[in-house]
């Protein structure tokens, strides 16, 4: 017993160094620093290049791999040594919160709504919607009765940003998988927000934030380099800082570190929506995610408030052993739900 436990730790261990052996390029958002980043066309002939090609079936591969991996040999929770974290569990709803509200809220100074992408000072009404937009993040950051709050941004948001065509909407949609969250699982009037949700709304509001927070690095992965390469060489030019690549002295053309970079940022939206290793995803992802606020600063690290709330979410539900199989589940067809209950438990 104590051998397949070391063995297991030693697989946890291995996984995680292999993933950090792989130069991470910074997970920076182009369309931020960028001057007219919607002049740069799309390029989806670029996705369909033998290199790019083969870099996105691989990490494909590598996802379906990484949660049947954690399902059939790995422990759950994976790193006992962040059994403490789990700790923090009824009051992480209050903690995402306040991640939303004050993104909502300086996005609301800075004239945007939701995202950068759509600026809305110039439209009619614009000015209505960033005051609104203010008042949410207000509300979100204090914490009392946030479920209408939370409903209201989750159905309001997708609205508005029709205006900036799907790719914008889709790239928000970590903010909406918050609010989404917190309205399965607003914080409580209790003391620090503290709540003990059923397993049920749990595990339907973590797969929610999964959902957002992978399907918006998804699409930036696509929207900002794989089908969008002359807006990320355009960015390596101006910031050629980013190539860790040259860091390590390893020199590749422009063109192969945007694959890399796109296939690195579809990986990680892959493996948070697996919710499989929740613990060991958010440090490997957190890396890039933190490296560039040493590049970008404050306007970074504003933008990225709900992504940091939301790695918090899930390694504070992962490390702690009532939660952690939630943080994992994924719906199954009616069919292969009523085979697994047939089977015998014994």
């Amino acid at each position: 017993m104590v051998q397949a436990t070391w063995v297991r730790s030693g697989a946890v261990v291995a996984t995680a160094a292999a993933l950090l052996s792989i130069p991470a390029p910074a997970a920076a958002h182009e369309k931020w620093f960028v001057p007219g980043p919607d002049s740069y066309p799309t390029e989806w002939a670029f996705v369909w290049r033998p290199l790019t090609l083969t870099l996105i079936i691989a990490v494909v591969a590598a996802a379906a791999g990484w949660r049947w991996a954690a399902r059939k040999f790995l422990p759950t929770p994976e790193l006992r040594v962040l059994h403490p974290l789990g700790r923090l569990v009824p009051y992480v709803p209050r903690l995402l919160a306040v991640h939303l509200g004050v993104s909502l809220l300086a996005a609301a100074v800075t004239g945007h709504f939701l995202t950068h992408d759509l600026e809305v000072e110039h439209l009619v009404g614009g000015s209505a919607l960033l005051l609104v937009e203010g008042a949410l993040g207000v509300w979100f950051i204090t914490g009392v009765r946030l479920r209408p709050a939370a409903i209201a941004l989750a159905l309001g948001g997708p609205l508005a940003l029709l205006v900036t065509g799907p790719v914008g909407l889709l790239s928000a949609m970590d903010l909406l998988g918050v609010a989404v969250f917190l309205a399965f699982v607003p914080p409580s009037d209790a003391a620090f927000g503290r709540v003990e949700p059923s397993a049920e709304a749990l595990r339907r509001a973590l797969l929610a934030l999964r959902l957002g927070a992978g399907g918006a690095l998804i699409t930036l992965a696509f929207a900002e380099k794989l089908a969008n390469p002359a807006l990320a060489r355009e960015t390596l030019r101006l910031f050629p800082q980013l190539d860790v690549f040259a860091l390590v002295g390893i020199h590749v053309p422009a063109d192969t570190f945007v694959a890399v970079a796109g296939a690195t940022e579809l990986l990680f939206g892959l493996l948070v929506i697996s919710g499989a290793l929740p613990q060991v995803a958010v440090l490997v992802a957190g890396i890039p995610f933190n490296a560039t606020l040493l590049l970008f600063g404050g306007t970074e690290m504003l933008g990225h408030l709900p992504v940091y709330g939301i790695f918090l979410t899930l390694l504070v539900y992962g490390s702690n052993p009532r939660t952690a199989e939630l943080v994992r589940w994924l719906p199954v067809p009616a069919r292969r739900a009523a085979h697994r209950a047939a089977l015998p438990t014994s």
